[in-house]
């Protein structure tokens, strides 16, 4: 059987009578506004009833845009990003852009391998959530004028817009909280120090234990080598085998809290009742552990959606500064924090 030739854009002017120029910009959600309500209406409703759809390839030899942006991720499988995703999303559709996703699986090779796929399909721009510290890859995309943001995590000394969460002020939220209850000896269970994010953290809570007047003790201090609930546990057995007494523990991430219930678990130690327990993001569902995690609020939609308004910003004018947003967070108090019993 042949197939129906699919519908022209003409066609579609013709039945809603406008000029074709006309319907294209009703048709394109990021040039609809150019055209009055009724006259998007009659078109959007000529083409539903002709089945007529978009060539998005014809589009972007016209236009020398492709509508789409990639997004780098380090793991999806991390309930960190999704509702970050949600919030690009959000920010990218109602412009007439989509998301071409891809998950490095924290894998130097492979996350330049899958940003070259992008490239090679013309992506418009990229947002970026694995960036390390130091990131020769993502310097010569610089170089190479690849509109670019980075959400989450920073890299030194490269000038690239960036939209991050307030690192500093949230790391101070949970020592004071934990202070305020009367801990004296509070641990720490630091992300990876290759990442803007675990440096800051980590300088984050000894500045604050400093301010406070609590134990400013080096072996209260461990680094877990990746952002997992496995890494988490065996940062903090360890520091339990060094026999570094602590009543509380902030951990940098909420999965590497997750891993410090376990390493209290198979101690036989109850939180709170014998340590208090932190963590930082607030990912979807940690209410429902138990006991439900007390944890810094990052708002990952305003994060998502402000990194592609960013984005945007850069495409429409690539000889802007760059600028860094830096969101405020909060502190949401659940059950896994205490006061210490006495004598502890």
């Amino acid at each position: 059987m042949l197939r129906p030739r699919p519908v022209r854009l003409r066609e579609v002017a013709d039945t809603a009578g406008v000029h074709p120029a006309t319907a294209s910009r009703a048709l394109n959600p990021a040039t609809r506004a150019r055209v009055s309500e009724d006259t998007a209406r009659r078109v959007l409703r000529a083409a539903e009833d002709l089945g007529y759809r978009p060539n998005p390839i014809a589009r972007s030899l016209k236009t020398a845009r492709s509508h789409t942006v990639g997004l780098v991720v380090p793991d999806l499988t991390n309930p960190y990003f999704p509702p970050i995703v949600r919030g690009i999303e959000s920010a990218l559709e109602p412009a007439g852009y989509h998301a071409w996703i891809v998950d490095t699986h924290n894998d130097p090779r492979r996350e330049r391998a899958q940003v070259e796929s992008l490239r090679s399909r013309h992506i418009d721009g990229l947002i970026v959530a694995t960036a390390l510290r130091d990131h020769p890859h993502l310097r010569a995309l610089h170089a190479d004028g690849v509109p670019m943001v980075l959400v989450n995590r920073r890299v030194d000394g490269l000038d690239v817009p960036c939209v991050t969460p307030d690192d500093v002020s949230g790391i101070t939220l949970a020592v004071a909280h934990l202070a305020g209850l009367g801990h004296t000896r509070v641990a720490f269970v630091g992300g990876p120090a290759t990442t803007s994010t675990g440096a800051a953290r980590a300088r984050a809570f000894r500045h604050a234990v400093r301010d406070l007047g609590l134990a400013d003790d080096p072996a209260l201090l461990t680094e877990a080598p990746r952002w997992s609930e496995a890494a988490g546990t065996h940062a903090l057995r360890a520091l339990l085998d060094a026999a570094a007494a602590c009543t509380a523990v902030v951990a940098a991430s909420d999965l590497l809290a997750l891993g410090c219930y376990d390493a209290l678990a198979e101690r036989g130690l109850r939180c709170p009742a014998d340590v208090s327990v932190v963590g930082f993001n607030d990912m979807p569902f940690l209410a429902r552990l138990r006991p439900a995690l007390t944890t810094v609020r990052v708002p990952h939609h305003e994060v998502g959606a402000e990194a592609a308004r960013m984005l945007f910003d850069c495409m429409a004018d690539p000889a802007r500064p760059a600028r860094s947003l830096l969101l405020p967070v909060s502190l949401v108090v659940r059950g896994s924090t205490a006061p210490p019993r006495p004598g502890r």
